[in-house]
């Protein structure tokens, strides 16, 4: 008789950038698949502070962000029991291999990156830190020995990346890292701005078109039935065509479970339509602005969660920097 041995869960990271308030697209497209993963998975979440650094920025804010952003990931069902949650600059061995794989990485590679040029043509002063920061976004990833990395359309270049560092290294100087794989959420990786439908919803900005974790019913009303569609008089699912309407079919079937193109046919006007999104995005919400109040009222739960959460973080990746040193040359 031959046992077979159990096999393990894969090792899926997430990391969030505590640069603004948590909206829906992040729940929709990271979030809620993260929570949904965590029973099935070895889930690691992150709070990506020090890439927040690479542009100019509140220090306050930054602290306050990422105690919000915790707060939130818990509040939306994030269970610290079974997935690991921590802020990134409480753990250093993620500058540790950073600069490891920064000795592995072409400063052509680096800037070639698509979100490096434009936001470098939006600045008067580059920080050297925004052009390395898809590399220590590769550290991020391969500090834990990561399977599987969700990510979107505007994070597949940092993506390959990471994959090419991980393969060069093992090349050059044994093996030494897992090789991860991205992975696309199946529905709503990509929300939209409700007033911009062409541009995606971001947690900054002026928020007419963003619809925040934290936005009370009033407010979430006012900026749905506000949304931009277009001179149709029929609903209709046309993402090229009319980005407006497709960006609340595509809400709406990310809130109830169904796709954007079998709801169309339900709503005889945009009117009904946006009444419904209303319904669907308030009983998402509801539940977490309730228990984001309650967790608010104890950060030290929070801070707790998170300085345990860190703990556990070094024990797994001091492992991988320790095999990283070695390898490459160091004395460890």
């Amino acid at each position: 008789m031959t046992v077979t041995a159990p096999t393990r869960p894969k090792r899926r990271l997430t990391g969030l950038k505590p640069t603004g308030h948590l909206q829906l697209g992040n729940l929709l497209g990271a979030i809620r698949p993260m929570i949904q993963e965590q029973y099935r998975s070895d889930t690691i979440a992150f709070l990506a502070d020090l890439h927040a650094l690479t542009v100019e920025h509140d220090p306050g804010a930054i602290r306050a962000r990422t105690l919000e952003q915790a707060t939130a990931l818990l509040a939306a069902g994030l269970d610290p029991d079974r997935a690991l949650l921590y802020a990134q600059s409480q753990v250093p061995e993620h500058t540790e291999l950073h600069f490891l794989l920064e000795c592995a990485t072409g400063y052509g590679e680096a800037h070639r990156m698509i979100q490096f040029k434009e936001k470098a043509a939006a600045q008067e002063h580059v920080r050297l830190s925004l052009l390395s920061y898809p590399v220590l976004m590769a550290a991020d990833v391969l500090l834990h020995d990561t399977e599987e990395v969700p990510v979107g359309e505007d994070q597949r270049q940092h993506m390959e990346l990471t994959r090419t560092i991980a393969l060069r290294f093992n090349a050059r100087y044994g093996p030494t890292f897992t090789v991860p794989v991205g992975v696309a959420p199946e529905v709503a990786a990509r929300v939209m701005d409700l007033a911009e439908p062409r541009s995606k919803m971001g947690k900054t900005g002026n928020g007419a078109g963003v619809i925040f974790l934290l936005d009370p019913p009033e407010v979430i009303r006012r900026k749905v039935m506000r949304a931009i569609t277009d001179s149709h008089r029929t609903v209709g699912y046309e993402p090229e065509f009319r980005p407006g309407v497709a960006n609340l079919l595509t809400i709406l079937a990310a809130c109830v479970g169904s796709t954007p193109a079998a709801l169309a046919g339900d709503f005889p006007s945009y009117g009904p339509l946006k009444r419904a999104v209303v319904e669907a995005v308030d009983g998402l919400l509801r539940p977490i602005r309730t228990r984001y109040k309650e967790l608010a009222r104890d950060p030290g739960y929070v801070n707790r969660v998170l300085e345990e959460g860190a703990e556990r973080a070094r024990d797994s990746a001091a492992g991988t920097v320790h095999r990283a040193k070695r390898a490459i040359g160091l004395l460890a």
